[in-house]
C-alpha cells in the first residue's frame, strides 16, 4: 500500500470526574494533527468503564459528540484484541497510544502498564513515574531525596488515624501550625481537599479526605505565588519558560495573558531571569527525581516572605487543550501545539526503541 502514516490511538473519556475535560482535550488534539502524516484510531472509555474502538480516521471529527462513538458498545476484550494482536504474530493496529485521561486509571500508571503488556509505544510517563506522580507522599519523598525544597507536610493512613488521632493532631499542630491543607494522597483533581484553621476543622477535613483515599497528607499553608514549568524529553529533558497562575485581580499588563476560566495565566511569568533559571533547573530535577519521560508539568510556590522556590507537585498528564498551561508554556518558548504533538510522538517511539534494546532474563 505504501502507506507510511503513523497510526495514533487516542484514548479518552474514562471513569474519572474529568471525563468531559478529557473529551475536549481529545477533540483539540484530533483537530491539531496533520493527517498527511498521521491517522487516528479513537478509543473511547465511557463513564461506566466500557471501551469502544472506532474506525481509522483520515480526518478529524467535526463535533465533540462524535467522540462518544455511537454504534455497538465495545468492551475491554475488543479493545485488547485490537491492541494485543501484535503479540500474536499479527500487526497491532496502532503505532503509538496517546492516553488523554486524567486522574485514576489514566495517569496513575495503570493504563501505562496495559500498554507495556501490549508492547505498544505510548506518549508520556512510564508506569513508575505515573504512579509516583499520582501519590503525593511518594512524590514528596522522592523530591526530598533529590534535595528539592518543599513545604512542611505530615501523612498517615486510616488505621493510624483510628488508633492515635490525638497524637497525630498534636504532631501536626507542632510541626505545621494552622492553617493547613488536608488532601487525599492520591487524587489528581482537587476533590476531597479542604483547608483547616483549628483542631475542630482539622478533624472534619481529615474525615472528609478519608472518603476519597486510604492515605491522607497534611501540608503547611504557604503564602506564595504559583509558578509552573513544562518539561519535555526523555534522557535529556528541556524546560520551558515559567508561567504564573494568578487567581485574583493582582496583575498588571504582561506580555501574554491567557484565561482558562478559573484563573489568569501570565506567560512568561514576571520573575527575574535568575529566578526563571532556577525554576527551570528545579523542574528538570523534579522530572528526573520521579524518573519522568515524555512530558511533565512542575508546579512551584514562590514564597512571598523570602522569595524561596518550593516544589509543590508534578503532573505527568497535564491539561492538554490548546489553552492549557502546558502547551501555552511551550508556545511561548517557541514550540507550536502541532510541533509539540510531533515531539511527543517522537519521544514515545524513542523511549520504546531504547527499551526494546534491553536484554531480558529469558532470552
Amino acid at each position: 500500500m505504501g502507506n507510511a502514516k503513523c497510526t495514533v490511538g487516542l484514548v479518552y473519556g474514562g471513569k474519572s470526574g474529568e471525563h468531559e475535560v478529557s473529551l475536549q482535550t481529545a477533540y483539540a488534539v484530533m483537530n491539531a494533527f496533520d493527517y498527511d502524516k498521521y491517522e487516528i484510531i479513537p478509543f473511547y472509555i465511557s463513564k461506566q468503564g466500557v471501551w469502544k474502538v472506532g474506525a481509522v480516521l483520515e480526518a478529524p471529527f467535526t463535533a465533540i459528540e462524535q467522540l462518544k462513538l455511537s454504534g455497538d458498545a465495545g468492551d475491554m476484550g475488543m479493545a485488547l484484541n485490537a491492541l494485543f494482536s501484535g503479540l500474536s504474530g499479527g500487526d497491532s493496529i496502532v503505532d503509538v497510544m496517546f492516553p488523554l485521561l486524567h486522574g485514576t486509571n489514566g495517569e496513575d500508571g495503570t493504563i501505562q502498564g496495559l500498554f507495556e503488556m501490549a508492547n505498544i509505544p505510548y506518549i508520556g510517563a512510564g508506569v513508575l513515574a505515573s504512579s509516583a506522580g499520582m501519590d503525593k507522599v511518594v512524590m514528596k519523598k522522592l523530591f526530598g531525596e533529590a534535595g528539592l525544597e518543599q513545604c512542611g507536610y505530615c501523612y498517615f493512613n486510616a488505621a493510624n488515624w483510628r488508633q492515635r488521632s490525638h497524637e497525630l493532631i498534636v504532631g501536626i499542630e507542632d510541626k505545621l501550625g494552622y492553617p493547613v491543607f488536608v488532601k487525599p494522597a492520591n487524587l489528581g483533581s482537587s476533590v476531597g481537599i479542604s483547608k483547616a484553621s483549628d483542631k475542630e476543622s482539622l478533624i472534619k477535613a481529615v474525615d472528609y479526605a478519608f472518603r476519597y483515599d486510604t492515605k491522607v497528607i497534611i501540608e503547611e499553608f504557604v503564602d506564595a505565588r504559583e509558578v509552573e514549568v513544562a518539561v519535555l524529553g526523555n534522557e535529556e529533558p528541556e524546560a520551558s519558560v515559567p508561567g504564573e497562575i494568578v487567581s485574583s485581580g493582582e496583575y498588571y499588563d504582561y506580555a501574554a495573558k491567557y484565561t482558562d476560566g478559573k484563573s489568569q495565566m501570565l506567560i512568561p511569568a514576571p520573575v527575574d531571569p535568575e529566578v526563571a533559571d532556577r525554576l527551570r533547573e528545579s523542574a528538570l530535577l523534579a522530572f528526573k527525581a520521579i524518573e519522568g519521560s515524555g512530558i511533565t508539568r512542575a508546579d512551584f510556590f514562590l514564597r512571598k516572605s523570602d522569595g524561596k522556590i518550593l516544589i509543590n507537585e508534578v503532573n505527568t498528564m497535564p491539561g492538554f487543550t490548546p489553552f492549557s498551561m502546558y502547551p501555552l508554556l511551550w508556545r511561548e518558548t517557541g514550540v507550536s501545539y502541532q510541533a509539540l504533538l510531533d515531539r511527543m510522538i517522537g519521544l514515545a517511539l524513542e523511549r520504546y526503541r531504547f527499551r526494546q534494546g534491553l536484554k531480558y532474563d529469558n532470552e
